[in-house]
């Protein structure tokens, strides 16, 4: 079973709290807290795809664009060794880092989807 619940282009995890026999989760990969909740998973499903259907309504009827899941960027703490060797990798292969960087996530994600 996947941890991650998908609708419309939007993800939402999968959490339970035992103390209070519920399921819930959130919106993942946009800044905006949506939450949602339910008893089954039956029900935590239907919650996860009304609130995103809410989250983009909201959106429109504010005028404002929603967020999009991962915009394509982001930033990478790797340590010093680590990017200076990157970096002289990707210069002796005459390519950017960021063509490095994004050959490498795509070869780990063939090998480990």
């Amino acid at each position: 079973m996947s941890n991650l619940l998908k609708h419309r282009g939007y993800y939402g995890s999968i959490e339970a709290s035992p103390e209070d026999n519920c399921l819930f989760g959130r919106l993942q990969f946009i800044r905006a807290l949506v939450s949602y909740e339910g008893e089954t998973v039956a029900e935590l499903k239907e919650a996860f795809e009304q609130a995103v259907d809410d989250y983009l309504d909201t959106c429109a009827s504010l005028g404002q664009e929603p967020e999009v899941p991962c915009k394509g960027s982001f930033n990478v703490r790797i340590g010093h060794d680590l990017h200076l060797a990157a970096s002289v990798a990707a210069n002796r292969q005459s390519i950017t880092l960021n063509d490095l960087t994004r050959r490498a996530l795509a070869e780990y994600l063939a090998h480990h989807p």
